[in-house]
């Protein structure tokens, strides 16, 4: 009863508006029907390693082109939405605009998305924001999708088991050979390799584009002694 009277004087004093566009809907953190058709939901059938969707089904266990000719540093990734110009308002008010509150829904979304990967998963991690860019930007979003993933799923939150050791360039621009190189070295354990030897992890982040960033992070965790690395994203970009 004490929830529904919150819900409601909560509805009273900030109308529920639209993730995406700001347009009235039911409920808080909703979407309107037209942006909610436009969003491009990754299911199956998708490459068993790295998740990337496929046309047609193509039967258990398989993989993609890129994952066959380099297997990834992970074990296997998973993403809610395809990256494209329906979700990108999503991600980057998210990221940049400071609609921290669609963390909430966010979560709910990687939980139904990730369930296979959080099923047996020990902790979740965020992919961490060096300490200068955290303070220009105020917060850590890759750091909300896991707490809010990890209170949707049960699943214990570590938010600052990894570290930026350098602050890199933007990867914008970068083909997947230099975002390899850009990262390479940027990441270490904080807390040492007892909290992770033997624990099977869930990299949480917002975007996967080549997952340069991402196998870096899980390079790290492997050689901590990580049983397992996944990776848990909110979008993914998809290319031909």
């Amino acid at each position: 009863m004490l929830a529904r009277f919150l819900a409601a004087a909560l509805n009273a004093l900030l109308p529920p508006r639209c993730l995406s566009c700001g347009a009235p809907v039911d409920r808080q953190g909703g979407l309107c029907p037209a942006c909610w058709g436009a969003l491009t939901f990754i299911t199956a059938p998708h490459c068993a390693c790295c998740g990337l969707p496929f046309a047609y089904q193509q039967g258990d266990g398989t993989l993609c082109g890129a994952c066959v000719a380099s297997v990834p540093a992970f074990a296997r990734a998973r993403s809610v939405l395809v990256y494209d110009d329906a979700s990108r308002p999503l991600v980057l008010g998210f990221k940049h605009g400071d609609r921290t509150h669609a963390a909430v829904a966010y979560g709910a979304w990687l939980a139904r998305a990730g369930a296979e990967l959080l099923a047996d998963a020990d902790l979740l991690a965020p992919v961490p924001l060096h300490r200068w860019r955290l303070f220009r930007r105020r917060y850590n979003q890759a750091a909300l999708l896991a707490q809010a993933a990890g209170r949707v799923s049960g699943r214990p939150v570590v938010p600052d088991l990894l570290v930026r050791r350098r602050s890199t360039p933007s990867q914008g621009g970068l083909d997947r050979a230099g975002r390899q190189k850009n990262v390479a070295g940027a990441f270490r354990l904080k807390r040492g390799k007892a909290e992770v030897a033997g624990k099977r992890v869930v990299l949480v982040d917002d975007v996967m584009t080549t997952g340069a960033t991402l196998a870096e992070c899980a390079k790290v965790l492997r050689r901590a002694g990580a049983a397992r690395v996944d990776v848990l994203t909110l979008a993914r970009v998809v290319r031909p």
